[in-house]
């Protein structure tokens, strides 16, 4: 596929309503496999694959290709385009069918289904469905983030400004490290939630949490989606040299370490660089 240009479509408040029923059809598959005993294979990173991801995947791709025929489709289990193709691509949806498969795996209800469209390296769409707890943050450029259950209706969501002690920190359940130990005591009076997959983002979006510090790897489909709500709700997402985390720059989509937050008083950038120091 060639470079992709924008042709006249529908604009992204437009997009919001197909793309949350993507996700909780792509959600119902997952739950199916959830409900019953199910294989686990191991990938060539050695993370888990399951039916459920696969499934999940076949419904998003399938149901985006009929929405946006003309955005190319960038999805973890079948992210084989090579840069030299969607160099030029100036939009794309960036998809994680099972964000937290490792939650999934251990019966943890903290994973997500993940769509976001991407314009000029930037998350400008995202909807992140947790289908165990029948939850949805989803967001758009002049749309605002919002936050649903199937209990009640829509509620826009705001970050936290200004901090108020204990900083509350978000951390993964799968993956904490030294650096992220380091970090921790140079804040000062904090609290740690440990909770999986793009929740974390989401957290900090809704104001449950005031800093994400990422210090190990990620991938840009475990990203954008709830990046964009972050985004859409007040907040920063910034690599480790202070700039914003973008998208499809490089041939590896492997994100960068990343400081997600909301207050931009309080220099997070800084603590890190002591905790590396």
């Amino acid at each position: 596929m060639g470079p992709v240009s924008y042709r006249p479509m529908r604009d992204l408040n437009s997009l919001i309503p197909d793309v949350l029923a993507l996700a909780h059809d792509a959600g119902r598959e997952i739950m199916e496999v959830y409900a019953r005993d199910f294989d686990v294979e191991e990938k060539a990173d050695s993370s888990p694959l399951t039916q459920a991801d696969l499934r999940s995947q076949q419904k998003i791709i399938a149901g985006l290709e009929r929405l946006t025929p003309e955005i190319p489709i960038l999805a973890e289990e079948s992210a084989t385009v090579p840069y030299a193709t969607r160099h030029d691509w100036r939009q794309l949806w960036l998809v994680d069918p099972l964000d937290g498969t490792r939650e999934f795996v251990s019966r943890n209800p903290e994973f997500t289904v993940n769509i976001a469209l991407v314009r000029d390296h930037r998350p400008v769409l995202g909807v992140v469905h947790v289908p165990a707890k029948a939850l949805d943050y989803y967001a758009a450029e002049g749309l605002g983030a919002y936050r649903r259950d199937a209990a009640t209706a829509a509620v826009p969501i705001r970050v936290a400004v200004p901090v108020e002690p204990p900083i509350i920190v978000v951390g993964s359940k799968s993956h904490r490290g030294d650096s992220l130990d380091r970090l921790l005591p140079l804040l000062g009076e904090y609290q740690l939630k440990p909770i999986g997959s793009s929740l974390k983002l989401c957290l900090v979006a809704e104001g449950s949490a005031d800093f994400y510090p990422r210090l190990g790897p990620t991938m840009e489909w475990d990203t954008a989606a709830a990046h964009a709500v972050l985004e859409c709700a007040g907040g920063h997402v910034i690599d480790t040299r202070g700039e914003p985390l973008r998208y499809n720059t490089h041939e590896d989509l492997t994100n960068p370490h990343f400081l997600a937050f909301a207050d931009t008083s309080i220099d997070w950038l800084g603590f890190v660089r002591a905790a590396q120091a």
